[in-house]
């Protein structure tokens, strides 16, 4: 009777070791899952934290201030999306999207304000909407901050390169 409780036991005590490691390897997978999505909602959420923020020339922290490259970067690096730190570098990055494709979270690129030649900055669109969409950017203009702005204002129109999607990439 010993022998046979104590098989029972211990057949008991290994099946469900079994199953709870299936349950372990289950979560793993669900989780890593959920860490390669990043919701693009969320971005605009954590973006909108530093709204105000000064500008600064070459600026990548909070504390100091942001340019429009190091806050791009910068709050993209925060959902684990490493980011070229100088305008000019996504002069070549990503495929151009057409108005109509425009989401939360996609990156708009801007000539310079001088030099149609020379990529001069960036923002993050937080309401897609096409070309009247807004976006949220480190302005070295009158504002001097984190600020929001509409795309179909004249000063950006022009300077309008292009749209890029970087987290479906």
């Amino acid at each position: 009777m010993r022998s046979y409780l104590f098989t029972a036991l211990f057949s008991i005590t290994l099946f469900s070791s079994f199953t709870l490691k299936k349950n372990e390897q289950q979560n793993v997978i669900y989780n890593r899952k959920i860490q390669t999505e990043i919701n693009r909602d969320s971005i605009i959420e954590y973006a909108k934290k530093y709204l105000d923020t000064p500008y600064k020339y070459a600026g990548s922290d909070p504390k100091k201030g942001f340019d429009c490259s190091g806050f791009v970067s910068y709050v993209f690096k925060n959902f684990g999306k490493t980011l070229p730190r100088s305008s000019g570098s996504y002069k070549n990055l990503g495929t151009a999207l057409k108005p109509e494709d425009f989401k939360v979270g996609d990156i708009l690129v801007f000539y310079g304000y001088k030099d149609r030649t020379v990529i001069g900055h960036l923002g993050i669109i937080c309401e897609a909407n096409g070309m009247q969409s807004k976006f949220i950017h480190a302005s070295s203009g009158k504002a001097q901050k984190v600020t929001i702005t509409a795309l179909d204002t004249e000063h950006y129109t022009k300077r309008f390169y292009k749209c890029i999607d970087v987290l479906s990439e």
